[in-house]
């Protein structure tokens, strides 16, 4: 059972606010990263066996699969903010921020295997993300009141 102390709740990590919100950016950022390496680990594991059974080579899986823990955690966070406008523009704009930079890390990485540059591209996109979404959803919630 969790406990409420004031405007933020006890328990759990990510820390998060009486509303449901991420606290700090740190947090974001450890626990996407954390779903990003789960996310790497699964698909390494998945390439391993099906490349030991023979259905393919290995290192041919998109690594950008890696994306959808952290996207989660994301949406869940942007679930968290009332509904209104702060919420809808900090989310555009920081999922074409990092739709850009992923993008653009993945580009950069296209010698490797789809594996390593999707991986590398998904790193880029959440680190990107989290970074423009925090302080910008923030900034803007307090902007239009």
């Amino acid at each position: 059972m969790t406990e409420q102390r004031g405007s933020e709740q006890q328990g759990g990590f990510p820390r998060r606010d009486a509303e449901g919100r991420v606290r700090t950016l740190g947090d974001l950022l450890g626990v996407c990263l954390a779903g990003l390496v789960i996310g790497v680990l699964a698909l390494v594991l998945f390439e391993w066996a099906f490349a030991s059974f023979g259905a393919g080579d290995f290192g041919h899986t998109n690594g950008w699969l890696a994306v959808i823990l952290p996207a989660w955690l994301f949406w869940d966070d942007f679930r968290a903010w009332d509904f209104g406008a702060a919420r809808v523009a900090a989310a555009l704009a920081a999922v074409a921020v990092a739709v850009l930079v992923g993008l653009l890390v993945a580009g950069l990485a296209a010698g490797f295997a789809p594996l390593l540059s999707g991986a590398l591209g998904a790193v880029a996109f959440t680190v990107a993300y989290a970074v423009v979404w925090f302080p910008g959803v923030r900034w803007l919630a307090r902007r239009t009141g």
